[in-house]
């Protein structure tokens, strides 16, 4: 006679999933007064409609979008409003002065832009992304008149954020000229080629760091790709604006959702601390009490 035995019931224990939303609880980013719960900032324009853009947003998860308060860039071609398909609730809206090219300009746009945040009675009223542009191939800034806008906003109770080259040199004047943040640019806007001059960003840390490790350095312009915020993030940066990488995407859905974990990754990554690059092989094994190895028996 056979006899079949029970099988025995194994118990397995299931760890939950480690993400990195649980491994970094509260990694608010702070900025002057504004506390972001999100690192990445997200721009407005450039989308197909005010709908995309409005859904990318929400993937996005980001708190914080910026937008371009010259009234033309408000409007589109149909006359529907830019502001009708934000949440003034939900985001913490970050004017910007881009198109700006004098000093004069910026400045005039950056207070008209406190006035329309004001009336929507919006806590970005307080701030702004200055942009204040060289000329209009390259779309790099003209450091010169940034530093000057900036220390008018500054003096008129403005939080400035100031869109920049990545000259370590500059960097250092836009912070003593009271900005609030510096935002290095990672390639020309627009160009998707991501982090060009990592070495640049790495020496802006330095020097805007120095004595003042919570001062906010921010990546602003050329991310193309996922793999870029988390590049730039992997940098010790601490957080980066993007906009056509997800407004231009094949996928603008699927890319703002990858931009999101991008950044997430990133900044794990950075916190964790990476191995040191080597020239040769390190084994990952032990390589004392192998089998059959010389000297065993």
């Amino acid at each position: 006679m056979t006899m079949h035995s029970t099988p025995t019931k194994i118990e397995t224990t299931i760890k939950p999933r480690i993400t990195a939303t649980n491994l970094l609880p509260n990694d608010s980013l702070q900025i002057g007064t504004h506390t972001l719960k999100s690192r990445l900032i997200v721009g407005t324009g450039k989308y197909a409609s005010y709908e995309l853009m409005s859904e990318a947003l929400d993937v996005s998860g980001t708190d914080c979008v910026t937008i371009a308060v010259r009234r033309e860039r408000l409007i589109d071609s149909e006359g529907k409003n830019l502001l009708d398909y934000l949440d003034t609730d939900r985001y913490t809206l970050l004017p910007n002065t881009a198109g700006c090219f004098t000093t004069e300009d910026a400045v005039r746009t950056a207070r008209l832009g406190r006035e329309i945040l004001a009336g929507l009675e919006n806590p970005g009223a307080d701030w702004v992304k200055l942009e204040v542009l060289a000329d209009k191939k390259t779309l790099l800034p003209d450091p010169v008149a940034t530093i000057e806008a900036t220390e008018q906003l500054v003096a008129d109770g403005f939080q400035v954020l100031c869109y920049s080259t990545d000259d370590p040199i500059v960097a250092r004047r836009l912070k003593e000229a009271g900005a609030t943040s510096v935002m290095p640019a990672g390639s020309p806007i627009g160009s998707g080629q991501g982090v060009l001059n990592p070495n640049n960003i790495r020496i802006c840390l330095e020097y805007l760091k120095e004595d003042d490790p919570d001062y906010p350095v921010i990546v602003d312009a050329g991310v193309g790709t996922a793999s870029d915020v988390t590049f730039a993030m992997e940098l010790g940066v601490d957080g980066v604006l993007l906009n056509t990488g997800v407004a231009h995407a094949g996928d603008v859905l699927g890319m703002a959702r990858a931009m999101r974990h991008a950044m997430h990754a990133g900044r794990l990554a950075f916190q964790s601390g990476r191995i040191p690059r080597r020239l040769y092989a390190t084994a990952s094994s032990p390589e004392e009490g192998v089998i059959g190895a010389r000297g065993q028996g």
